[in-house]
């Protein structure tokens, strides 16, 4: 645009109260949840011989899911 001879640049939409807010912590809610759910869970059925190791990738995939699919936010 041109106003009065100078240029005026289109300023971009500013980023809504609900996207600056309630976003961030409704996926933290979601990611914390999962990560602990899932960790809980890992640990109560212990089959023999796993010992650390099936917490420990439940833990792992649980926060490389939350972190693909909330990594956005």
């Amino acid at each position: 645009q041109d106003v009065m001879g100078l240029e005026v640049k289109a300023q971009p939409p500013r980023p809504r109260w609900f996207e600056l807010h309630v976003q961030p912590c409704l996926a933290e809610l979601l990611g914390s949840a999962l990560f602990i759910f899932i960790g809980c869970l890992a640990v109560l059925d212990e089959p023999g011989g796993t010992g650390r190791l099936q917490p420990a990738l439940a833990h792992g995939l649980a926060l490389a899911v939350t972190v693909t699919v909330l990594g956005d936010i």
